[in-house]
């Protein structure tokens, strides 16, 4: 079995990112979900910290969720998650670049974007697909 799963694909807009999650404890004690986007040859670490209400997967699912709440979370694992993670990154002019993004800061956007591709969702539902 190896220690981390395989690179996957994702295509948008003709170019194509390479992708991986990957759960991680460093030293200092924090654990941390890792979503790793390769473009081109230039790598970009969205990393969302377990903290003050914020929860990841070692707390709260399996491997890839994230949540700061009921009806609040995203999964990593899913590309249509990443694709609108790497949308909402590339509007904000942060990809592609090389370096670690706080996942925290794309959260409550990426959210409101998978609602808002789940038509005829009644009132007070969770987002999602």
């Amino acid at each position: 079995m190896r220690k981390y799963p395989a690179t996957r694909r994702l295509a948008v807009d003709g170019r194509t990112y390479l992708w991986s999650v990957r759960h991680k404890h460093p030293d200092r004690g924090v654990c941390r979900d890792v979503l790793h986007l390769v473009l081109d040859g230039a790598r970009t670490r969205i990393v969302f910290r377990q903290g003050e209400g914020r929860g990841i997967s070692c707390c709260c699912a399996h491997d890839g969720v994230v949540a700061t709440g009921p009806g609040m979370s995203l999964n990593l694992n899913e590309p249509g998650t990443v694709r609108r993670l790497v949308d909402e990154a590339a509007q904000r002019g942060l990809l592609p670049g090389a370096g670690e993004l706080d996942g925290w800061e794309l959260f409550d956007a990426v959210l409101s974007r998978a609602a808002a591709a789940t038509p005829g969702v009644p009132p007070g539902c969770p987002p999602g697909p």
